[in-house]
Formats: C-alpha cells, structure tokens, sequence
C-alpha cells in the first residue's frame, strides 16, 4: 500500500471514529453535549468561546511572558486574536490568506493554497515571508522563517482543530519565541472537554471541492481529557489542470492534563496534502496599471497545467534524474510531536515549556515563468536568445506535437516554461524554556532559555524550460531542424524540453540557534511597563555540490543535453556564526476599564538563512544582519457600541540584501545592500449602532520607501532589455499603500435558531512588483459574502463565496523579471486572483 492510500485511509478510520464515539457520547449526555452558546462560559478544559467576552477583555498568550496570558487591554502591542468562528467567517483560501484579517499583513493568495508571498506593511520582503514566523501552540515550526520555495505556512493547514489565532506584528516578538522581528501567527489547538462535544461537517464548493472536517474534545479521566479531528479534501482547483489541484488530508490529536498547580498539553499532528502552485499567466497591460484578458486566456479561471505536461522524466535531476508529477505540486508530508508544560510553583515563581519537533517533505512541482510568449515563427527564426528566442537558420525547423502528433500552426502563440522539482526534506526540534518569579507586589521577572536545532536536505533541478503553446492547459511541443551544416539538430527532447536544468544542485543545511533573554513587567496602579532583552547566536552550516557541464548523452546534435550542470563530486562549505542582542520597552496606560493607550520601542534582527545568505557566498562573506528599528503607539477603546484598536509606527531597516538573478532564478553577480524608511497606521474597529448589526473594519495605510543605495543598479530584462535603475524613495515592492476590508453583518433571530448575513468590501491600493517600481500592478476591489444558519443548535449551514463579481486583480506579475514586465504588445506574465467561488457546508455539532 502507498503512503497516500495508506494517509487517506487513515484520515477515514479516524474521522469515522470521531463520529461513532461522538455519537455515543451524544446519547449519554443529551442535550448538554451540544456546543456551548454564544453566552455560556466554558466547562473546564473546554475550547473557549471568545465572543461571548468583551474583546479588550480576551486573554492572549503570544508575545508575553506573563504566565496564563495578558488581556488585550493590557497588551502594549498590536495582536489581532481570531476565533475559530472569524477563521470561518473570514473565508480564507489558505493558512497565510487568514491574516488578511491582520491590518499591515498582506498574504498574497493567488499563487496557490502553498507558497506564498506574505508582506508586513514597513517590512520590506518581496517575495517568500522572510519576516513571518507560524507558531503551532507556541512554538515555531522551523529554526527560519522561509528557504528558498518554502514559507512555513506551507506545512500547517486550517480546520476544525483550531480554537483561534493570534496575530502579533512587532513589539514584543524580536524577544521570545524564535526572535521574530516581523510577524507572528500563533495558532491555539482546540483541547478536550469535561463536556464530551464535537462536529462533522462537509462542503461542497463550485470548483469541485468535497472536503469533510471533523473533531471531538472528550473526557479521558479525571482532569485527563482528549482531542482528535482533521480534514480530507479533494478540488478540481477553480484553475483546472485537468486533474485534483488539491488533494490531502490533515489528523491532530491532543492529550491534555489539568493539575492543581499547572497544566500539561501533548499534541500530534500528521499533515499529507498536495498543492497545485500557480503559475503567472498572460494578460493585456494598457498605460502603467491597466490590465485585461489576452485574448483566448480567462484571468479568472485559466492555467497552463494540463495533463499533457503533467508527468515528466528530468534527466538533469541529481543523481541521475527522476520523474516527476505536476499533480504533487507544492505540498507537504510532515509528522508533528510537541508538548506545553505550565506549572506554579509557588512563592511567586512560575515555570513555562514549550516543545516541538516535527519533519518531513516539502517538494515543489511547478511551472516557473521564463520570458513573454511569441508566435512560433518568431521563437524560432527571429527573436533573439536574450528575449528566449532560437534565431534558428530560416525555414529550417520542424515542430510537432508531443501527444497526438502533427504538426503545429507557425502561427500559433507558444511560451517556454521552466518544469521545476526540488526535494526539500525538513527537520526541526525546538524548545522554549522559562522561569519566571514575581520579586514584590506587581513585578515580575521572567528569564527564559530558546534553543532550535535544524535541518534542510535539498535537491534541485531548476531549469528545464518546456516548449508549449501558449493556451490554457497547454500541449508541450517538440522541434528539430537542419543546421547550415545539413546536419540535423534536436532543439528540444521527446517532451519538448529545451534543457535539462540550469541550476542542479544537492543542498545540505544544518544549523542551531541559542538564545537567552530576560523580561521583566512592572504593574503600578494603571500602568504596565515591560523591559525585554535577548541575546542569539546562529550556526548555521550548508554543503553544496560543486556542478560541471556535461553532455548527458555524448551527441552533440541533441541540443537539450549538452551543456548539463551536474554534481562532480566536490562541494562548497559555508560557515556562518553571528550573535546579535535584540531588546524591547514597552508602556501601557489603562485610562480607564475599556479604554488604553501604549507606546513600544524595539530593535530587532533577521539572521540569514541557507539559501538567502549561505548559498553562494564563503564563509565570511555572507550579508550582514538584516536590523529594524521600530517605533509603535497604540490606542484601544471599547463600549457597548464601538470597538477601536489603532496603532502608528515608524520602521526603519538596515542592511537588506537584494540578489539579481538571471531567467532562470540563478544569481548573477554579488548581493547589493540598501535599506527602507516607513511609517504607517494600523486599525480594526467595530460599530455596532443597533442590535444584531454589526459593522468591521480592518484598514491601514503605508508611507515606506527604499534608501541608502544612491548608485544605479544594472539589471537583465529579457521582455524589455537591460537597464538600470535608481530605487532610493522608490515604494516598497508588493506592499499596497493602503488596503482596507470593510465588512457589515446581520443577524435574524428566529423561534428555531438565527441567521447571520455578511459582506466583505476589500480595496487593495496602489502596489508594485520589485524595487525598481517600474511594474505598477494597480489597485483593485472584491467583494466576498456569507450566509450562516444555525438551527437548533445542533445543525449549521453556511454558504460562502469570495470575488463573487470576478474582479481582475493583480498582486504579482513575472518574478524572473527585473524592471518593466509588459514586452510587445502589452503581453505581460502576472497572477491575477482567482474568479468566482462559492462554498456550502453542512455541519453537524454534539
């Protein structure tokens, strides 16, 4: 049996198993199994319904050493909790589209459910999410925040197993935890119950998605309880590749165990889920920032995955090559074990640890984007290669078909696309240990000890450029052709490959992190004043294979092959050792009961990873320390009518690197370094001016520009030609100058349960593509809607839909590309969002 018949039986026995147990408890306890109401208070060990309280009033336990948590009111940092309840009402295509409801967080979801982009308003990334740290329970789930195609949202999906999320920006995260400068999402496992409770639920969505959730909190024994739950879905994707985009499941447990000075949470978690990543498709630009459909391609709906360029054999792979399968996309297989451990010692101290160790794989195949398409003739015979062109002798080449034969239109609109794989197998143990005492009446000091220890072992095979039409769910194209010495040459192999890889290499990473910090919080009266500091130190060491060419094959008429870079048997050691001290002050001010105002200032650092600081460079000539500056001041208000939570910052960065790379995404020359200036607002807020209407806003806005490098900077454009460009007070890359989600909801209450009716308004501001600002990628608006029905209690249906009026947006276009992306025509490469999708559920809560 295979080990993905073997995950998705599993995941079936299980779900089963909560429903039959489920049940039976659901006969013992009658009605006091149904899930708690809105008002009720939770029984003991149960997941908390944080909407039934104030929300200043809501514990959170991210970004704080105080031990159960700190109320929001008291919080001298901006953190946004989100109940399992907002997670689905907030309709997220994926983990990292959740913090959308984050105001300065920007997730880019049109690449898929995996890989994505995440911005943080001031933090200048640009691609990946090297400012974003996922926590599960606490705790990190890798030693760095991102590796080359790989961000950690990749391997943690939602379902029913999450009580909330907690989303901090800033503050206090540059000292606990993994010393995140940026961002963090920490997500709360649901635990069991004293109350045996639980639910089944299955959607249907129009993309063709059938997914089934389930979970069940339960009694074990006396203060002993338990948890199981999980999903299994399958999607055609709303951009069909002609088989599953999406197709996985997810099992978590938890054992949990209340003492009676203290609390102990084992927790598992088995993830097996496959991912189409999406790739940019082409589009009309007209003027700097307006887009349209090209012609023959809808921007809502198309790809060009297909079946036809689904299953490869890449020769070029280390090792000797490999097969690979679109249809695995950009998932992950990976096992997670952690425990929490809280306890009171007594006389004022308290003892806190959180542990974590997990592994797995996280491939990636994909489609990358190489240059802008042309017609046949024009690729073969008169287009230059630094615009992807063959300039092959006139009237020389005959192209075919790879499925189904015969010949092709010259005519015919064709592109070629790199057929990317690279094995990533992850390992990471981490632990967070801490000790805190109160020294007299109000003051508490915390000292605290965070060690991780990971790994990354790689394989890559980037390159592999495909010959194929430019249509959705495109056909790979072969071509031969005869040279000016009569001699016939094969431009392209059986599948229509062009090469068989520009950058192979094995990539071994080993690395340990060593942090010591201390905390101290003193409450006078009505002010809370905190004082943090931390001190890390990273070793990191990578082994990559030195590459030769070779000619595969030994025929130098087979073009594809001749010039293949493989492992030689040598490697390249970099060694990288830093230590940097990051600190932290806050103040909070309660003005009254519902009402605060805090100021933060902190200094923070960004150690480098494998592949974005090791990779490529010696040891001791890898890139400085990212660093941040960041000043925040928040206020926080609540009555019965309003809720505001507003916070202005001014971040200021130093030492950031930018690689230029070629077409294919293989570094060309040294990493330059500049720095950014930005300052910003962050708000969400609530009006509810009448019963049952309820009206939200989650909106900032970002004034942040690049400085500190005055030269021009050179770089390859194969769409427009090279060029150079100064991006000194150019806006930040990717981050919209301002967004804002406004969503107005109503609830009917009816004899037999309620009604509640939403709409999402979201406005994305003006944003660009890379530091040069010269690829404006426009403003835009969606419109999402929600209809929940809760009947009886017991019963819940809920239909949902996102971009329910198709709107064309765009958060990226050709990432290869440095500068202006729009070639001949106003043909540019982009990922637009996604098109209409609406989703039913059918749940069923005990």
């Amino acid at each position: 049996m295979n080990r993905q018949h073997f995950t998705r039986q599993w995941l079936a026995v299980a779900i089963t198993a909560a429903l039959a147990t489920g049940a039976a408890y659901a006969q013992d306890a009658n009605s006091s199994a149904q899930a708690p109401t809105k008002d009720s208070a939770p029984a003991k060990g149960q997941a908390s319904d944080q909407k039934s309280a104030k929300t200043l009033d809501q514990v959170v336990v991210t970004g704080t050493s105080a031990a159960g948590g700190l109320k929001k009111i008291d919080a001298s940092y901006s953190v946004v909790s989100v109940s399992a309840a907002d997670i689905k009402m907030a309709n997220p295509k994926s983990t990292a589209d959740l913090l959308k409801v984050s105001p300065g967080m920007w997730p880019e979801s049109t690449g898929g459910q995996t890989g994505a982009n995440i911005e943080i308003a001031g933090f200048p990334g640009g691609g990946d999410a090297p400012f974003f740290t996922t926590q599960m329970m606490g705790s990190p789930l890798y030693g760095m925040p991102t590796l080359s195609f790989f961000e950690t949202t990749s391997i943690f999906r939602l379902d029913d197993t999450v009580e909330r999320a907690e989303i901090l920006q800033g503050g206090p995260s540059v000292v606990y935890g993994d010393g995140q400068m940026g961002a963090t999402a920490n997500f709360i496992l649901k635990q069991g119950t004293d109350v045996p409770s639980g639910s089944i639920g299955v959607t249907y969505g129009s993309e063709g998605l059938w997914r089934t959730d389930a979970f069940l909190g339960f009694k074990i024994a006396d203060k002993w309880y338990g948890s199981i739950g999980g999903f299994y879905r399958d999607s055609d994707g709303v951009r069909s590749p002609g088989y599953s985009a999406d197709k996985g499941g997810q099992f978590t447990a938890t054992l949990s165990h209340d003492m009676d000075n203290g609390t102990l949470v084992f927790y598992a978690r088995q993830l097996n889920d496959r991912n189409q990543f999406i790739t940019p498709i082409p589009l009309i630009q007209r003027g700097s920032d307006n887009f349209s459909a090209y012609p023959g391609f809808d921007p809502l709906t198309d790809t060009y995955y297909s079946k036809d360029i689904q299953h490869v054999n890449l020769p070029g792979y280390p090792g000797g090559g490999t097969s690979a399968n679109l249809a695995n996309g950009r998932g992950a297989k990976f096992s997670f074990f952690g425990f929490n451990f809280d306890y009171d010692l007594g006389d004022g101290w308290n003892l806190s640890d959180k542990f974590l160790m997990n592994g797995g794989d996280a491939d990636t195949n994909a489609l990358f984007s190489g240059t802008n398409p042309a017609s046949l003739t024009d690729e073969l015979y008169n287009l230059g290669t630094d615009f992807g062109g063959f300039k092959l002798p006139p009237g020389s080449a005959t192209a075919t078909y790879v499925n189904g034969g015969g010949a092709v239109d010259p005519n015919q609109s064709v592109i070629h696309q790199g057929w990317w794989y690279i094995h990533k197998h992850l390992k990471n143990i981490n632990n967070d240990f801490r000790l805190s005492k109160e020294l007299f009446d109000g003051n508490t000091l915390t000292a605290g000890v965070y060690l991780a220890h990971y790994t990354d072992d790689d394989a890559w095979n980037l390159g592999n450029q495909m010959l194929m039409t430019n249509t959705p769910n495109a056909r790979p194209i072969k071509v031969s052709y005869v040279g000016t010495d009569g001699k016939t040459y094969q431009l392209t192999d059986y599948q229509g490959l062009l090469d068989y890889g520009s950058y192979n290499i094995t990539e071994s990473g080993r690395s340990t992190n060593k942090a010591f910090y201390l905390s101290d919080s003193w409450r006078i009266d009505r002010w809370l004043i905190d004082a943090s500091a931390r001190i890390e130190n990273q070793d990191s060491s990578l082994r990559v294979c030195n590459l030769t060419n070779q000619n595969l094959d030994g025929n130098p008429l087979t073009l594809y092959d001749n010039e293949v870079p493989v492992c030689n048997g040598t490697f390249a050691t970099t060694d990288y050792n830093k230590t940097h001290t990051s600190w932290t002050v806050g103040v909070n001010y309660e003005l009254a009961d519902n009402m605060s105002v805090y100021a933060r200032a902190n200094k923070g650092a960004h150690f480098g990873d494998f592949d974005n600081a090791l990779r490529g460079n010696t040891t001791g000539n890898t890139p400085p320390l990212q660093k941040v500056q960041n000043f925040e001041f928040g206020y926080k208000f609540q009555n019965k009518y309003v809720y505001a939570d507003i916070s202005a910052y001014h971040r200021q960065f130093s030492g950031l690197p930018y690689q230029p790379t070629n077409g294919e995404g293989v570094p060309v020359g040294s990493p330059l370094l500049y720095g950014s200036d930005s300052k910003g607002i962050n708000m969400v807020g609530a009006v509810t001016p009448v019963e049952n209407l309820k009206l939200q806003l989650v909106a900032n806005y970002l004034d942040g520009h690049y400085s500190h490098y005055a030269a021009c900077i050179p770089y390859v454009n194969q769409v427009t030609g090279n060029g150079c460009a100064y991006i000194n007070g150019v806006q930040l890359q990717r981050q919209p100058k301002f967004r804002y989600m406004f969503t107005p909801s109503y609830t009917m209450p009816f004899s037999w349960g309620d009604v509640m009716a939403f709409v999402t308004y979201t406005h994305v501001g003006p944003h660009t593509q890379d530091q040069t600002g010269l690829q404006q990628l426009g403003t835009y608006y969606t419109l999402d809607f929600g209809i929940v029905a809760d009947i009886q209690k017991t019963w819940e249906l809920r239909l949902q839909g996102t971009n329910i009026t198709n709107q064309l947006g765009l958060t990226e276009s050709n990432s290869r590309i440095f500068g202006s992306a729009a070639g001949a025509g106003g043909v540019i490469l982009a990922r637009p969002l996604e098109g209409r999708e609406v989703n039913f559920q059918v749940k069923y809560k005990f």
